[in-house]
C-alpha cells in the first residue's frame, strides 16, 4: 500500500547459542500499518511481538526480512529519524529530574536545545508531568516514569510512534489519559503502532490489529471486522416487563438491566423483531451489529492455533 507508514514483510529471527538448539522467536511476520491510523499488535507472551519491534526498530539483527518506516530501510539509522518508540520497560537515568532527561534525550536525536527546551515543556504538560519538571527521577512513581517515558518517545514531532505497553504501571485515570493521548495523536496525523497487553485499551483506540501467535500472523485485518459476529444483531430495547413471546424465542444473550432488554437475534429476523416490541408497547434503543469482546476473541482464536483470517 502506498500510504503505508510502517512496512514489514517476512520478518523471521532464529537465535542460535552455542551447544543448544537453535530457538525460533519469530517463524513469519508481515505487518503494514496505514498512515494516521492506531495500529494494535497483540499475542500472548513468548508470541514474538518484542522482537518483531525490535528488529523494526534495528534493536536485533534479523534473521530475514524487510522493515519500513515511511518507506525508508528502518533497521538504518536514517530511516528511523521520524520515528518516536517507547519500550516496554524504560530506564531513565534517576539522578536527572524530568527537565533534565528530557534535554539528555532531545541531544540524542539531534534536537537543538532551544527546541528542546520548547518541546519539554509542552511536552510534560502533555503527559500531565508540569509540575514534575525540576523533581528528580528517583521520586517519580512507576506511573511517573512511565508518562516521561511517552514524552521522550515525541520529542522531536515524530510522524511514526511506536509504544510497547504504554499503560503499564499507570492507574485507571493514567490509562484513560494514555488513550485520549493516543486518540489526539491520530487526529493530528500521527502513525501510532500499539503493543499491548490490555485489550481493553487496544479494542478503544485501534482501527487495525495484527494478532502474532508462536512467532506467525495468527489474525489480522479491521477490528470491527474482526469482532462483528455475522448473521446476529445486538438489540437494546425498554419500555417492558417481559419480552414479546416470539421475541424471546429468537433471542439469545439475554440480560435485564435497569428496565432494559438487552439480547440479540437473527439479523434476518430483525425487522419481525423490531415489530413485535413495538405492538407490546416498548421502545427501541439501539439495533447494532453483534461484537464480540476482544478477550473473547483472542481466547478463542489462541485456543484454535493460529491460522489466517482475511
Amino acid at each position: 500500500m502506498a500510504d503505508a507508514a510502517i512496512r514489514v514483510r517476512g520478518a523471521r529471527k532464529v537465535y542460535t547459542i552455542a551447544g543448544k538448539p537453535k530457538r525460533t522467536a519469530v517463524a513469519d511476520v508481515s505487518i503494514t500499518v496505514e498512515s494516521g491510523t492506531i495500529h494494535g499488535l497483540l499475542g500472548p507472551n513468548g508470541a514474538g511481538k518484542t522482537t518483531t519491534l525490535k528488529m523494526l526498530l534495528g534493536l536485533v539483527r534479523p534473521s530475514a526480512g524487510t522493515f519500513e518506516v515511511l518507506g525508508v530501510d528502518s533497521t538504518r539509522p536514517s530511516g528511523r529519524r521520524r520515528l518516536g518508540f517507547l519500550p516496554e520497560q524504560p530506564y531513565f537515568p534517576i539522578h536527572l529530574t524530568a527537565r533534565q532527561a528530557m534535554r539528555f534525550y532531545g541531544s540524542l536525536v539531534g534536537i537543538d536545545s532551544e527546541a528542546v527546551k520548547e518541546q519539554t515543556a509542552t511536552l510534560l504538560d502533555r503527559v500531565g508531568l508540569a509540575d514534575a519538571e525540576r523533581t528528580e527521577l528517583s521520586k517519580f512513581s512507576r506511573g511517573m516514569l512511565q508518562r516521561l517515558g511517552i514524552a521522550q518517545a515525541l520529542l522531536g514531532s515524530p510522524e511514526v510512534v511506536i509504544l510497547d505497553e504504554p499503560a503499564s504501571g499507570l492507574d485507571p485515570v493514567g490509562q484513560r489519559d494514555v488513550r485520549n493521548l493516543m486518540l489526539e495523536l491520530r487526529a493530528e496525523g500521527i502513525t501510532v503502532l500499539l503493543s499491548s497487553h490490555q485489550l481493553s485499551e487496544v479494542e478503544a483506540v485501534c482501527d487495525q490489529v495484527t494478532i502474532l501467535n508462536r512467532g506467525v500472523v495468527a489474525a489480522e485485518g479491521d477490528i470491527n471486522a474482526l469482532l462483528n459476529v455475522d448473521g446476529r444483531t445486538s438489540v437494546r430495547a425498554t419500555g417492558m416487563g417481559a419480552l414479546p413471546v416470539s421475541v424471546a424465542s429468537a433471542a439469545e444473550d439475554t440480560v435485564v438491566s435497569g428496565g432494559a432488554w438487552v439480547f440479540s437475534v437473527p439479523t434476518s429476523a430483525t425487522r419481525a423483531v423490531v415489530d413485535a416490541i413495538d405492538e407490546a408497547g416498548g421502545t427501541i434503543v439501539a439495533i447494532t451489529p453483534k461484537r464480540e469482546s476482544l478477550e473473547d476473541y483472542f481466547a478463542s482464536l489462541l485456543a484454535s492455533g493460529p491460522k489466517e483470517v482475511q
